[in-house]
């Protein structure tokens, strides 16, 4: 038996019935994806302008500052500068060794533990023990503990411990 030639069979799809028209999805499509594409876009312009805006206003507020009380702003930005390597070098080292009954102590700037027999550097202003690659390298570009952020003094006259002591 033969099945009937359709001299059209490649124009009617699977999809939809002879009796509805297709719908032109290419073009819904595209305007969709168009839409999306310029919408996106105009957020990315508005994020960007934002930061822009964000950022000239920390410029012209810095730029007011140092304008309008220079020997201020110089002598502020110097107290939170690095201490000199000298002093860095010169705060106390220590051996650590741990404690048999307590838990291992460790770096609060790398986050890894000590071990025993490794050098460390004893902050005197508050105590704090570090590894010495570690502190060093943030005692110059800031004059402060990492941890308690208590200021050390270049030189070596540190502000006077402010705890309470238990009796």
């Amino acid at each position: 038996m033969e099945e009937p030639y359709l001299a059209n069979s490649s124009a009617i799809s699977p999809t939809h019935s002879p009796t509805t028209p297709p719908r032109e999805t290419r073009g819904d499509a595209s305007l969709d994806y168009d839409v999306v594409v310029i919408l996106a876009a105009m957020i990315c312009a508005l994020v960007c302008a934002l930061g822009l805006n964000s950022m000239l206003q920390c410029v012209v507020r810095c730029t007011r500052a140092a304008l309008a009380e220079p020997a201020g702003w110089v002598s502020h930005r110097r107290l939170n500068a690095g201490l000199k390597r000298e002093d860095v070098v010169a705060l106390p080292v220590a051996t650590y060794a741990a404690a048999p009954q307590q838990a291992p102590a460790g770096c609060a700037i790398c986050l890894s533990d000590f071990s025993d027999g490794e050098k460390i550097r004893v902050l005197p202003a508050c105590g704090h023990r570090f590894h010495v690659v570690c502190v060093d390298t943030w005692l110059l570009s800031h004059c402060s503990c990492p941890t308690c952020r208590r200021r050390l003094s270049p030189l070596g006259a540190e502000a006077p411990l402010e705890m309470a002591i238990a009796p």
